[in-house]
């Protein structure tokens, strides 16, 4: 009777271990910024170029089991999976040296956060970004996350699937971090819609990213993503992410605000006191309006002809009334100092001195030792 109830026991505690182990398994991703999951996105990161950086190491716990075709904007990502933890990464690569790369950046004017943008005469991405109707977002990054949507999705889907992971984190440097911002914004609301699992854990660290759409769209990504779930890592001397041109106009304002109706209160003024505000008032909303007029045509509808060049049967798509980019995502600032101006000095000749992956992974290593 002994022995029996021994083996019980026995028994019982190796299936309290085991269910500990999945448990370990399933949750292995945690909320926060853990710099060594950072640094392993950079080595990630380091082998998206076609000459691999030789002073970054390699992953140390992930593989490489897919790199997708590159798309008409010269956009390219990539699956690595760590079998063991149960987690998969896609890594998007950033800016190349094609001109058709760099145009995608420049085709910054804005779209709303939801909507589509018809690819050909057959194919249209219809997305949702943000819940806010208010929220915008870069129209060029847009149509680069509507390239590789359908691959990305297909390959989640079948790691779930075949393969039970459950856990994924999304990462980028440069291009690929803004791009980053969207395709966890996109994926959120396919969860949303029941069209992903609701049990996929998503951790995103966009790297030295630009700034992806205006302030309401910043809300929406940090409310979906937070108690820390995302992070923008940015060397404080690197000045892409700073870009695109910002601008804000009395449109981008939350609607019960007291500039939209400052001629109300102006009547309560003197006659000249009336006269004089009401003529500053308006000479400066029909500047900064006529300005975001200008960055949207320029921008918007100058480039769309030269984008049409890569994908012909692109139609321009509406553009909305704003200019007002806004970083999104925790902050994680990597701030210089004089030890690394030695080895990055401020020099005309490289204007991403600051800005690529080696300088990013050093900072990171010296500010947050192993």
């Amino acid at each position: 009777m002994r022995s029996f109830s021994r083996l019980i026991k026995v028994k019982c505690f190796a299936v309290i271990l085991c269910c500990l182990a999945l448990s370990s398994v399933s949750q292995t991703l945690q909320p926060g910024f853990d710099a060594q999951e950072y640094l392993e996105m950079l080595r990630i990161t380091a082998k998206q170029v076609d000459t691999p950086h030789s002073d970054i190491p390699a992953p140390a716990s992930f593989i490489r089991v897919y790199r997708s075709p590159e798309s008409p904007l010269d956009n390219r990502w990539e699956l690595w999976v760590n079998d063991q933890e149960s987690i998969m990464v896609i890594s998007i690569r950033g800016t190349t040296l094609k001109t058709v790369s760099w145009l995608e950046n420049f085709y910054s004017a804005m779209v709303p956060a939801t909507g589509s943008l018809q690819l050909n005469d057959s194919t249209a991405f219809n997305y949702k970004l943000a819940n806010d109707p208010k929220a915008t977002v870069h129209v060029g990054w847009t149509l680069g996350l509507a390239t590789m949507a359908p691959g990305i999705l297909s390959t989640i889907r079948e790691q779930y699937a075949q393969h039970h992971i459950k856990q994924l984190i999304i990462c980028g440097h440069s291009q690929g971090g803004a791009l980053a911002f969207l395709l966890r914004s996109y994926l959120y609301y396919l969860t949303e819609a029941n069209q992903l699992p609701a049990d996929l854990t998503i951790k995103t660290y966009c790297s030295a990213a630009p700034k992806p759409g205006n302030l309401y769209y910043a809300y929406d990504f940090d409310y979906i993503t937070r108690n820390g779930w995302a992070f923008t890592v940015v060397n404080a001397s690197d000045w892409v992410p700073e870009t695109p041109f910002s601008l804000q106009t009395l449109k981008d304002f939350n609607t019960l605000n007291p500039f939209t109706d400052v001629k109300k209160h102006l009547r309560k003024q003197s006659f000249f006191v009336r006269l004089y505000l009401g003529h500053v008032y308006n000479r400066l909303n029909r500047t900064s309006g006529r300005a975001q007029r200008c960055f949207t045509k320029y921008l918007g509808k100058t480039m769309y002809k030269q984008v049409r060049k890569s994908m012909p049967q692109y139609k321009q798509p509406t553009y909305a009334a704003s200019m007002n980019y806004m970083r999104a995502g925790v902050p994680i600032v990597l701030q210089p100092d004089q030890v690394y101006f030695q080895q990055y000095p401020d020099t005309a000749k490289n204007v991403f001195v600051h800005h690529g992956i080696k300088p990013y992974y050093g900072l990171t290593k010296k500010i947050y030792p192993h």
